[in-house]
This record gives C-alpha cells, sequence and structure tokens, in this order.
C-alpha cells in the first residue's frame, strides 16, 4: 500500500501545481491519474496549442506548460499512478483515507485532492458495430506501452494531435502502419501534418483521407478491419491493432457515488479553502463549482494555494504554520 499526505486525484496543471504548494510546506503527495501522462487535456488534446493567460508568460505551449510544471514540482519527488482511475474511496475511522484504483492499487492519505478537470477522461468511440468486443483484443484507445506495438500491423483513426504524434512516433517501430483519416486536411500542428505527409510520401506509413473505419472482423481477436474510402470504395486491410483517437470525453465517473454534494456534474466547495461537504476532500480546478467560479488554469492555481494552507491543518493538527514566502525561503527539497 502506498503511504502519503495528500492523494491527488487528477494530474492536469491544477493537480500538479497543488504538489507544488503542498511541497511547500512538507506534505507530501502521490498523484493518480487515468491518463498514461501527466497534463490532462493539455497533453492528450491540445499540446502544441498556445495559452496566453498564464501570469509571467505571453505565450506558452500547453505542453510546455506541463513541462514546467513537471520541473517544479521535483524537488518535493512526487509519486504517480498513471493510466488507472480511481474506483473507490474508503474513510477509515480516524478520518483518514484510502483510495483505490481501477488496478487495485491503493493509496493511504490523511487528505484527498480532486483536480480530475472535468472528470475522468474517456475516449470518444466511433460508432463501429461490435468495436466493444474487440477492446483489449486488438482495439484500444490509448497507447500505454509504445513497444506493444512493435514489429506489428497498426491502424490508426484520427486527424488530431494524438493522432498525429502517435502515427510519427509509432511509425519507427511498427510493420506496418495506416492512418485513416475522414477529412482531407488535420487539426492538430501543422509541423506534425507535415511530418505525416513526408512519411507517407517516403512510404513508410499509409495514409488514406476522406476514409473511415466501419468494420471489425477477427475470430476472438482482431484481425482485420473494413475501411470505405470517400464513402464508396470498401476494402479490408489486416492489422493487429485498431487505435481510434478522436479525443476525450470528461465524465464525472466513480466520484458520483462518494456522497460528495454536486451540481451540473461539479463538486461543491467553500470558497474559504475549497472544502467539500466531506472533512478531508478538497476540489480545485474545473471540477469544482462556486459562485462566480470560472474556469481558468490561474483561478485553480489559486484554489491549489488556498487547499494546501488548509489541508495543512489536518496533516499537522495543533501545529501552526507561519506563512513564508519563497523569496525569503527558497525552494527545500523534501
Amino acid at each position: 500500500m502506498i503511504q502519503t499526505d495528500i492523494c491527488i486525484v487528477g494530474a492536469g496543471p491544477v493537480g500538479l501545481f497543488a504538489v507544488f504548494e503542498a511541497g511547500l510546506l512538507k506534505m507530501r503527495c502521490h498523484v493518480v491519474d487515468a491518463l498514461p501522462a501527466v497534463g490532462g487535456q493539455l497533453t492528450e488534446i491540445y499540446p502544441k496549442k498556445p495559452i496566453y493567460d498564464i501570469p509571467g508568460f505571453p505565450e506558452v505551449l500547453a505542453g510546455d506548460l506541463v513541462k514546467n510544471l513537471e520541473k517544479q514540482i521535483a524537488p518535493f519527488h512526487p509519486t504517480f499512478t498513471l493510466g488507472e482511475r480511481v474506483e473507490e474511496l474508503q474513510k477509515q475511522e480516524d478520518g483518514s483515507f484510502i483510495v483505490i484504483t481501477s488496478e487495485g492499487t491503493e493509496i493511504a492519505c490523511k487528505v484527498v485532492v480532486i483536480a480530475g478537470g472535468l472528470g475522468s477522461f474517456e475516449p470518444r468511440k466511433p460508432a463501429i458495430e461490435n468495436l466493444e468486443h474487440f477492446e483489449g483484443r486488438g482495439v484500444t484507445y490509448m497507447v500505454r506501452d509504445p513497444e506493444l506495438f512493435r514489429s506489428k500491423k497498426l491502424v490508426i483513426a484520427g486527424g488530431g494531435d494524438s493522432a498525429l504524434d502517435w502515427t510519427i512516433y509509432l511509425s519507427g517501430l511498427a510493420e506496418e502502419l495506416t492512418l485513416v483519416h475522414r477529412g482531407t486536411t488535420f487539426r492538430g500542428a501543422p509541423e506534425s501534418a507535415e511530418k505525416v505527409l513526408t512519411l507517407a510520401e517516403e512510404g513508410k506509413i499509409k495514409l488514406l483521407l476522406k476514409s473511415n473505419v466501419v468494420t471489425v472482423q477477427g475470430n476472438g481477436k482482431l484481425n482485420a478491419v473494413s475501411i470505405a474510402v470517400d464513402n464508396q470504395e470498401h476494402y479490408n486491410l489486416e492489422t493487429d491493432y485498431l487505435i481510434p483517437l478522436f479525443g476525450l470525453v470528461p465524465k464525472l465517473g466513480p466520484l458520483e457515488n462518494w456522497g460528495l454534494e454536486l451540481d451540473k456534474n461539479a463538486i461543491v466547495v467553500n470558497t474559504l479553502d475549497y472544502s467539500t461537504n466531506i472533512p478531508g476532500i478538497y476540489a480545485i480546478g474545473d471540477i469544482n463549482t462556486y459562485p462566480g467560479k470560472l474556469k481558468l488554469i490561474l483561478c485553480g492555481f489559486h484554489e491549489a494555494a488556498l487547499m494546501a494552507q488548509s489541508a495543512y491543518n489536518i496533516i499537522n493538527p495543533g501545529k501552526k504554520y507561519v506563512l513564508k514566502y519563497t523569496t525569503v525561503n527558497g525552494i527545500q527539497e523534501l
């Protein structure tokens, strides 16, 4: 069992900054996220998108902001459980918690901070008959371990950043890779689109535009897909894996069953410290709601700072904390 002071549910920018604020107060954090990498939406949906409202950065790419946050929290040595969704919360007699993930990982903590953005993200699945039958049997919606695809035949469907980035990366591992996109232009970063077009021109991948995967086939395990080109020509393509990458859909998920006060799929909090109706549980970032709420990263950063001050009192009962500025104390490693 993992032991920590604070379990942070959600590894997006607000969850990562919460690690920093907690670290300043010498509280250890373990972060859990259903996605295979930190950064939340910034990493998974728009890593190359510029952000303009982060103080001190006239412009910063979403992916670079995540890297900076990782560097900022490094002195506090947080630990992570990625690619696992938080499923269950058990409150102990002493007021502490045990958090249990979809893979059975258990985290014992004194405070739980929900920083899950809009909730746990689930893949947006294309409307393909029997697709779910092949999930885990050749159909996967995320790339957790690229080595799984080494020397395999792959079909990637999509036209956004994730589809482009994984096409570029996996083209060097796969025996054969086909990118299927329903449009003629890509939604992802222009430089990534250029790389994909170059790979296609060099014969390193197959690129099918104005095309859709319409059926999946196999006997227990996926072995082929049927592709419609320009809604007319249909042909079968042998493959070991189909990776549909059409973005993510936010859902509150198992948090709905924790007894938290909710309002339209958001968690109601007290703006004094962003605590919920359950003592010891806080909610920060886009997942919470209160009068005047703004769903901005910088607002989430503010919420993380106040949350940490309050959590300190739970983790260190009776111990008075005197606020010290980082300009005076600097950053002290945990």
